[in-house]
């Protein structure tokens, strides 16, 4: 049953409210800048963790469930409901790592089965005497764009293809993505293709500046959570990743609501029957604009904010890379309300495929037969975690940007410079709350 309109109206005027509870307290000094730098974690501590032993070890497993998912997506059980991949790739990797991140920090870069099989395939070329030198050379003003577009694809795979869940389909889409992956590596270098063109490096390092473990100075330290957003993100086609993260959370929940699939009905209607292949296409032709859509829209409203932001304080520099990154939490929570009872309850499938991930009939480890609990959470107890996670991290964007505005523009502009941004965050929020309720 769709939640009443009014609850999330109020949901808008309480994240209202806070923001401006939070913009009093933030008022005086900026309360992230001076806890970035953290607290330096202890020798013995910081060399098991930077180990090679321990990268080592870690970059052989995920290598290996890297070929077992590619693996059973292509030779494994066609069902998804038998197949490890749909649930591997969509819940377990994609949503499973988010909290990892969250607690742990970064740590991606030992979990990335592409940088483990390119770092190993360039120690064995330096046993062999030989050595390699990237031909080109990165062009900095590329930025992330190739993630951001590569984070879309992605995107677009799950949200707007008819079978996002075909492991045929998946096994295509891992073969695609590796090969461009170390295709980009072997020309522009292995860190320099994964720090700005691998899409999943450049997502879980976004959301791992929230964390309250980071790097600084080349020594890994423990820091106040949200302070490594502290500071102006420069690097082009940032923005437009951090839409695509947002706007395809949007564009999930409003493919769900009883207006899309309206106008879906609507369009396929005449093809549905006599060209199922021509109806397909024009569904994931809406799907796909759809998409597009919702990532230009929230690219737009916070280009229209900074906008109004400068004028009210008559700032003649940009000042979309001072508070870009206070828009990642926000991409958080969305992807928490959207997605944490998926993860929740489709993740506990994980036991019974380790038994059987090709869904030939195995039971490897005695767990084929679990029964997961469908139902861990009532309605209400969603609601409010959703609503919750949403108010929250809303709140924690505009405390990231006014710590950015007292720390740039000083107290006399910071607070009026918010003004745009706090709106933007409320038109968020609603927005968000419309499509929880709808979906």
């Amino acid at each position: 049953m769709p939640v009443p309109d009014w609850l999330f109206f109020w949901g808008g005027a309480v994240v209202l409210v806070l923001s401006f509870l939070a913009l009093g307290a933030l008022w005086k000094r900026p309360q992230l800048e001076g806890h970035a730098a953290g607290r330096t974690l202890p020798p013995g501590l910081e060399r098991f963790l930077r180990s090679t032993g321990l990268r080592t070890v870690l970059g052989l497993v995920s290598a290996g469930l890297l070929t077992l998912v590619f693996l059973t997506a292509l030779i494994g059980e066609p069902s998804s409901a038998q197949n490890l991949a749909p649930t591997f790739v969509y819940v377990i990797f994609w949503l499973g790592l988010v909290p990892v991140q969250l607690l742990l920090g970064n740590v991606w870069p030992a979990l990335n089965p592409w940088l483990a099989c390119a770092n190993g395939v360039a120690w064995v070329w330096e046993r062999l005497g030989r050595t390699w030198t990237p031909p080109l050379a990165y062009p900095e003003r590329l930025g992330v764009w190739p993630a951001a577009f590569l984070l879309f694809c992605f995107a677009a795979l799950e949200l707007a293809y008819a079978e996002p869940a075909s492991p045929r389909a998946l096994a295509l889409a891992i073969a695609l993505y590796s090969y461009v992956t170390w295709f980009g590596m072997a020309a522009y270098g292995r860190r320099t293709w994964a720090e700005r063109g691998e899409a999943f490096t450049v997502y879980f390092g976004l959301l791992a500046r929230i964390a309250p473990f980071g790097e600084r100075d080349g020594r890994l330290v423990a820091r106040t959570p949200l302070s490594g957003l502290a500071g102006r993100e420069t690097t082009p086609g940032v923005l437009a990743f951090v839409a695509v993260m947002l706007g395809s959370v949007g564009f999930d929940g409003l493919s769900r609501s009883p207006f899309w699939q309206s106008v879906r009905a609507d369009l396929e209607g005449p093809y549905i029957v006599d060209s199922p292949g021509t109806a397909e296409l024009v569904t994931t032709a809406l799907a796909l604009a759809g998409l597009v859509a919702c990532v230009l829209v929230v690219a737009l409203a916070y280009l229209a904010a900074i906008r109004i932001a400068r004028t009210m304080v008559g700032e003649a520099r940009p000042l979309v890379p001072e508070f870009l990154l206070s828009l990642v939490p926000i991409a958080l929570v969305y992807a928490v309300s959207h997605y944490f009872t998926l993860l929740v309850i489709q993740g506990q499938y994980g036991l019974s495929f380790a038994s059987d991930p090709f869904g030939y009939g195995w039971d490897l480890f005695g767990t084929v037969d679990y029964s997961p609990n469908i139902a861990p959470f009532t309605p209400n107890t969603v609601w409010y975690v959703q609503v919750g996670a949403l108010v929250g991290g809303h709140v924690a964007g505009l405390a990231v940007a006014h710590d950015r505005a007292v720390t740039t523009l000083g107290e006399r502009d910071a607070l009026r410079s918010q003004y745009a941004m706090l709106a933007l965050m409320v038109v968020y929020t609603v927005g968000g709350l419309w499509l929880l309720s709808r979906g």
